[in-house]
């Protein structure tokens, strides 16, 4: 193995996934930063279409801003009996500037009136990794079903909601090394470590 070293921007402020990235990408020679790392960090208008238009916009201005190899993440919850909604809104589901409870209860208000044998869901994790060889994705999917309550107190966002059969507990009831084996992120992370690791 040589002995350079890669230093790469990870595309996000939000310490929740800073904790799942740094956490999981430990990878000798491998320098890893964040947009916290920066100042004047742009705000990204997310309008895309797709997980990797967004993941791809988000890459494309920090890379301007940092000038360094970056990968950004988009990702969200797809629920079959709502169409594929919220899909890429999943942040913004019951508006703007809401709290994860806020789109937590619009969606369980949403589905009251579904069965159980019709809650299925998956939780899509786009990493899109941008340098001067262009963009290189990496998807993740978890399936799961979306429960009628709040259940657990870990993790963030759609995770109280998100039970996972196999297992018997939702996102929000793992611990941080639980959920990085099975979760949609983890998924993509480890299809982008090995990526990463064959750089080196």
């Amino acid at each position: 193995m040589s002995e350079k070293k890669i230093t790469i921007v990870a595309g996000t402020q939000n310490p929740h996934k800073i904790e799942e990235i740094l956490a999981y990408l430990k990878i000798e020679n491998i320098v890893v930063k964040t947009l916290n790392d920066y100042d004047n960090v742009p705000e990204v208008e997310e309008s895309g279409e797709t997980f990797e238009k967004n993941a791809l916009l988000k890459a494309s201005v920090y890379r301007e801003l940092t000038r360094l190899p970056v990968f950004a993440d988009d990702s969200g919850l797809t629920v079959d009996a709502l169409n594929g909604m919220p899909g890429v809104y999943s942040a913004r589901y019951a508006g703007e500037e809401v709290s994860y409870f806020d789109n937590n209860k619009k969606l369980l208000n949403e589905m009251r009136d579904i069965p159980d044998g019709k809650r299925t869901a998956a939780f899509v994790s786009v990493i899109c990794y941008l340098d001067k060889d262009g963009p290189r994705y990496f998807k993740g999917v978890t399936k799961g079903v979306i429960t009628r309550e709040f259940m657990g107190d870990k993790g963030f966002g759609y995770d109280p909601v998100f039970y996972i059969p196999e297992l018997g507990k939702t996102y929000a009831q793992l611990s941080m090394e639980e959920k990085n084996r099975i979760s949609h992120r983890g998924k993509a992370l480890a299809a982008f470590k090995d990526f990463l690791e064959k750089l080196i």
